[in-house]
């Protein structure tokens, strides 16, 4: 419990309303881990079609896209904890619904892909809600602390949900769904709890012209939109991860506890390179050192699509997730610290946007790949457009390759 421990200013666990909160965060994120590898061991189970698993990604992608702003408005002109409340009964009820079908072996693709669908669009819906709550849940001085506390449960919730979901599909898929119910439950429970400890700052209504603002502020500064970029192209082209089940059932032969050991790997390699950096400052050649990063996330894809040793698709997933973290925190505080303090929401709300819809239309991008060559050579073109990137973003962004520290170099 140490990340919930502030030294000289009191202790989290005495903020019953964040308490309420961070259990909430981590019964539902428990919950969506277990429900996204089920949904796709059980869709390839059916129809055994890269495409199928493409799709899952597609049907998560368009609300990510079309619904993200709108969203975002919402939380700013109406209670975000009952916000908060409907989306998750609206997910809870499809996670119901996907429960009773497949008990009574009614759930066919189609109905499944619907019902993902309702869920993707109720969370994004939820989402902008529920993380603005938390400042005014603690004191702001705690907030780093409070925000560091939603990391870890979101890491753990990554390593150890997929693997639970797996041990518990050997009962039956209908078994996890009801589990995934019971933990969304418990999370909509918490939420009705929560009290504000202080008022919600003002809030502005979001609008378009605030956000094309913050476009126009990344155009014209080639270090944020190098490393937005970055991210957006390596995330769409390296989500080998998309493909698990097939490598899992077709290349490795192992089963949905394997499958969840294989899902759980990168989340393990990142809360392990996240725990380093955490108390180790990066304070030379920052640009270099991401990109070699971003670089090694490639080549760890290429080891894994050619492998078939389950023991080396761990240690190549493992290193992925490692190397994904390094970049991830170059490239966030490379963002915030670039940023003037006026400009920051708008410009987080953009990359917000790129961040959250990258990884389902990589993860579509792949499914169609595999659908017409392969899994192999899908992951394997992955990894080499991933290397393909890391090579013209170091000729595009010379600044970035140049890069000493993590504070801003501008005049």
């Amino acid at each position: 419990m140490a990340p919930l421990l502030i030294p000289g200013d009191g202790r989290l666990l005495k903020h019953r309303s964040f308490v309420a909160f961070w259990l909430a965060r981590t019964s539902s994120g428990f919950g969506y881990q277990m429900l996204s590898i089920i949904v796709g061991w059980q869709i390839y189970s059916q129809t055994q079609s890269a495409f199928w698993l493409g799709m899952i990604g597609l049907v998560q992608f368009v609300p990510s896209v079309s619904l993200a702003l709108f969203a975002g408005h919402i939380a700013d002109r109406f209670d975000r904890r009952r916000v908060v409340m409907l989306g998750q009964v609206c997910e809870w009820a499809a996670i119901v619904a996907l429960a009773w079908l497949t008990w009574h072996g009614d759930a066919s693709v189609d109905v499944m892909l619907a019902l993902i669908f309702i869920i993707s669009c109720a969370k994004t819906m939820e989402s902008p809600s529920m993380i603005s709550m938390l400042p005014a849940l603690v004191p702001i001085t705690m907030l780093p602390r409070a925000t560091a506390a939603n990391a870890v449960s979101g890491q753990a919730a990554q390593i150890v949900g997929p693997a639970l979901g797996g041990f518990l599909y050997a009962a039956g898929a209908d078994v996890v769904y009801w589990v995934t119910a019971a933990l969304y439950f418990v999370s909509l429970l918490l939420v009705i709890t929560l009290r504000y400890e202080q008022a919600p700052p003002p809030r502005q209504p979001a609008t378009l012209s605030s956000l094309f603002a913050g476009v126009s502020f990344i155009r014209h500064r080639p270090d944020v939109l190098g490393v937005i970029s970055l991210d957006l192209f390596a995330v769409l082209l390296g989500g080998a991860t998309a493909l698990l089940p097939i490598f899992a059932h077709d290349i490795l032969h192992t089963g949905p506890l394997g499958l969840g050991l294989l899902r759980s790997a990168p989340a393990v390699g990142a809360l392990l390179v996240g725990f380093w950096l955490s108390h180790r400052a990066l304070k030379r050649n920052v640009g270099m050192i991401m990109f070699i990063s971003v670089a090694g996330f490639g080549v760890a894809t290429l080891i894994f699509a050619f492998s078939s040793w389950m023991w080396l698709s761990l240690l190549a997933l493992f290193a992925l997730g490692g190397f994904d973290m390094v970049s991830m925190v170059i490239r966030g505080s490379l963002v915030q610290l670039d940023t003037p303090d006026e400009m920051r929401g708008r410009v987080n709300a953009v990359n917000s946007i790129f961040i959250n819809t990258s990884n389902q239309l990589g993860e579509f991008e792949s499914g169609m790949l595999a659908a017409w060559l392969g899994a192999v050579p899908a992951a394997a073109i992955g990894g080499i457009g991933t290397l393909v990137v890391v090579a013209l973003w170091m000729k595009w962004f010379p600044g970035l390759r140049h890069r000493q520290r993590l504070e801003s170099e501008t005049v």
